[in-house]
């Protein structure tokens, strides 16, 4: 295998499918499908999810309510799309566990470091709740954060598009994907793979980001297995 350990960060939105917000159970067990082919081959997987298809702190403050507890009703939502997910998975017959940064002892662990990695390395899946347990920073941060604590090999980010372009995509038809590229080259450009802080953590703790088309079915495991699908990001 191309890579032993990963983390995979999926956005809160992804989970809406074709809902204009909340969960989707159909999109939800899709992604257990496609984790479970990745677990299957010996591969360890953590997983950081947002919390956008239910509650954004900054969408928050930007209608007059504090930040903070803006940012930590963000959390809590990550929590939900965790336990959610935690479910999918487990009706796939995946081991996981949930692990939350800030203290929910009922329902998901608390954030071991240790653990974490006894977890993955008895090939159950790890989930990230809570973001970093801090507001002021997103998931894009916590993935980096946690994608380093445990050591991973690299973070797959899946989004709804097929890698990084030059312009957007679904608005530009003339965009062209880059198929690598470095981190210096996505910041001369202003290209938007992660936020600031999460992109310079991952850049100078030197780990890569790839990313891909999480919706289309068996990329994962194409990514995981090395095929050149989407773009990756690397020194």
């Amino acid at each position: 295998m191309h890579y032993k350990r990963i983390l995979l960060k999926l956005s809160g939105e992804a989970l809406m499918g074709e809902r204009q917000y909340g969960i989707d159970p159909k999109r939800l067990a899709e992604y257990a499908e496609e984790i479970k082919s990745v677990v299957d081959h010996g591969i360890e997987l953590a997983i950081v999810i947002g919390g956008g298809n239910i509650f954004r702190g900054v969408s928050g403050a930007s209608r007059g309510m504090d930040r903070v507890q803006g940012d930590h009703m963000g959390m809590l939502a990550t929590v939900i799309n965790g336990l959610a997910l935690q479910s999918a998975l487990e009706d796939a017959e995946i081991q996981t566990r949930l692990q939350s940064a800030i203290k929910i002892n009922e329902v998901a662990e608390p954030f071991i470091r240790r653990k974490a990695i006894r977890h993955l390395e008895k090939g159950r899946v790890v989930i990230f709740g809570g973001g970093t347990g801090n507001p002021y920073f997103t998931t894009d941060s916590a993935a980096v954060l946690r994608a380093i604590e445990i050591n991973a090999d690299v973070i797959l980010k899946g989004t709804r598009v097929d890698g990084i372009y030059n312009a957007d995509p679904e608005k530009d038809k003339k965009a062209t994907k880059f198929d690598f590229i470095s981190f210096e080259d996505v910041i001369k450009k202003g290209l938007k793979v992660m936020d600031t802080t999460a992109f310079t953590l991952s850049q100078e703790n030197e780990l890569p980001i790839v990313v891909f088309d999480m919706n289309t079915p068996g990329n994962l495991l194409r990514v995981v297995t090395g095929e050149n699908i989407g773009t990756k990001v690397n020194l």
